[in-house]
C-alpha cells in the first residue's frame, strides 16, 4: 500500500478513542486509587506516598522532555517502542495492585510508581505526536475531529477506573486486583487497535523537529502551555478537593463517589459536542465558551451549603461541560500549532505532557499546606475558618484562575484551519 493511499483512508477514530481510554485510567490510579490503597493495605504514611508523588514531578522535568526527543527519533520503530511501554504500563499497574510488596511497600510503591510514570509519560508523547500528524491529514477541522473522538475515550476511561473498584468490591474479594488485572486486558486490547497507525505516521528521520527550545521559541505555542498551566491547575484543585468539599461542606453521606462519576460522564458527553461548536464557530471561541460555564460553576460553588446535592449535581453537570472544552479543544489546538512547526513535533508534547502532570503537583502544592495552616481535618468537625478556608480553595481560586485563562486565550491570535 503506498503512503498516499495510507494516508487517504478514513483512520480508525475508536482506535483513538480506545487508546486514550486506556491511558486515562493509568492516569487515575496515580493520583487517587494507589495512595488509597497503599494506606489501608499495608499502612504507609500518607504523608509519606504525596512526598513520593511530589518528587516524581522533579523527575518528570527531566524524563518528558527527553522522552520527547527519543519518541521523535525511534522512526519505523516508534511501533515496538511504544509496544514495549505498554508491557511495562501493564506490568507496573500489576505491580502497584496485584502483587503484595516483596520488600518496603514504601519503595515498592515508588518503583512501580517510577515505572508506571515513565511508560504512561512515553506513550502520551508518541500518541499525541502521531495524533497530531494524523489530525493533519484530515482537512479543516481535522485536529478537532480527532481529538473529539480521543478525548470522549480518556473520559470514558476516567469514568471506568472511578468506578471500577468500587463496583468490583461488591464481587471481588480483592477489587483492585480484578481492576490491575482488567487494566492489562484493556491496554492489550487497545495497543492492537492503535498497531496500524504508527507506521503510517511514524517520524521521519530526515524532518528534524523544532526542540524544546525551538518550541518554547515559538509565542504561539508557549503562549498555548502557558495557557495549559493555568487553565488546568483549576481542574486539578477541584479534582483534588472534590471528596474533601462533598463530605466536609456538602454532607453528602456517601453521594460522592456518583457525584465525581456524573462530573466526568458530563465531560465525556460533552465532548463530539465541543467538536460540532468548534466547526461552525471555530475552537477558540469554542473552547472560551467552555471557560465561561466553567467559571459560572465555580462561582456558584460558593454560595451553596450542606445538604444541597441536586444543586451540586447540576453544577457537576455544568463542570463537566466546560471540563469537556478543555480535553478535547485545547489539545486539539496545540496540535494544530505542532504541526504547523514541523511534520514531526514529539518534543512539543514532551512539553504538553509535563505541563500537564505539573498541575496536579502544583494543585497539592498550593492546597495541602493551605488546608492544614486553617486546621482541616479529615472526617471530624472542622471549624468555620477551616471549611471557609476549603471552600475558597475549591471554589474561587479556581474561577480566579481560570479568568487568567481566559484572558489569556482572548488575547492570544490563533488561525483556524
Amino acid at each position: 500500500m503506498t503512503e498516499a493511499a495510507a494516508i487517504s483512508q478514513t483512520p480508525r477514530f475508536w482506535g483513538y478513542s480506545l487508546y486514550g481510554g486506556m491511558l486515562a485510567m493509568a492516569g487515575l490510579p496515580i493520583y487517587i486509587h494507589a495512595p488509597f490503597y497503599y494506606v489501608e493495605e499495608y499502612a504507609v504514611s500518607l504523608a509519606a506516598l504525596g512526598t513520593v508523588l511530589f518528587v516524581l514531578r522533579g523527575l518528570d522535568f527531566l524524563q518528558d522532555p527527553a522522552l520527547g526527543w527519543l519518541a521523535a527519533r525511534l522512526g519505523a520503530r516508534r511501533g515496538q517502542a511504544t509496544a514495549l511501554a505498554v508491557v511495562l504500563l501493564s506490568c507496573a499497574m500489576v505491580m502497584l495492585f496485584a502483587v503484595e510488596p516483596m520488600f518496603w511497600p514504601l519503595a515498592w510503591f515508588a518503583i512501580a510508581i517510577t515505572v508506571l510514570f515513565t511508560a504512561y509519560s512515553f506513550l502520551t508523547i508518541c500518541f499525541y505526536a502521531t495524533g497530531a500528524a494524523r489530525g493533519a491529514t484530515l482537512g479543516r477541522g481535522g485536529h478537532v475531529r480527532l481529538a473529539a473522538w480521543r478525548e470522549s475515550g480518556a473520559l470514558v476511561g476516567v469514568c471506568i477506573a472511578a468506578a471500577a473498584p468500587v463496583a468490583l468490591e461488591a464481587v471481588l474479594p480483592a477489587p483492585f486486583l480484578g481492576f490491575a488485572l482488567g487494566f492489562v486486558v484493556v491496554a492489550l486490547v487497545a495497543a492492537l487497535a492503535m498497531q496500524a497507525e504508527w507506521p503510517r505516521f511514524r517520524p521521519d528521520l530526515s524532518v528534524v523537529g523544532p526542540s524544546v527550545r525551538e518550541v518554547l521559541a515559538d509565542p504561539t505555542a508557549r503562549r498555548l502551555l502557558t495557557i495549559a498551566l493555568v487553565n488546568a491547575t483549576p481542574v486539578a484543585i477541584t479534582s483534588t478537593l472534590f471528596l474533601f468539599y462533598a463530605e466536609s461542606v456538602l454532607q453528602a453521606d456517601g453521594a460522592e463517589g456518583p457525584l465525581l462519576i456524573l462530573l466526568f460522564l458530563a465531560a465525556a458527553a460533552s465532548a463530539p459536542i465541543w467538536a460540532q461548536v468548534a466547526k461552525r464557530l471555530g475552537a477558540k471561541v469554542a473552547l472560551l465558551i467552555g471557560m465561561a460555564l466553567a467559571m459560572g460553576s465555580f462561582a456558584f460553588v460558593l454560595t451553596l451549603g450542606p445538604g444541597q446535592l441536586v444543586a451540586f449535581a447540576v453544577i457537576c453537570i455544568i463542570s463537566g461541560l466546560g471540563m469537556g472544552a478543555d480535553l478535547t479543544l485545547l489539545p486539539a489546538i496545540f496540535s494544530r500549532r505542532m504541526a504547523e512547526l514541523s511534520p514531526e513535533a514529539a518534543q512539543g508534547f514532551g512539553l504538553w505532557a509535563f505541563v500537564s502532570k505539573a498541575t496536579l503537583a502544583l494543585a497539592a502544592l498550593i492546597v495541602f499546606p493551605t488546608l492544614d495552616m486553617a486546621g482541616f481535618e479529615q472526617g471530624t468537625d472542622n471549624s468555620d475558618t477551616a471549611l471557609g478556608t476549603l471552600v475558597l480553595l475549591y471554589a474561587a481560586l479556581p474561577t480566579a484562575l481560570k479568568a487568567c485563562a481566559f484572558a489569556l486565550l482572548a488575547l492570544t491570535p490563533l488561525k483556524e484551519s
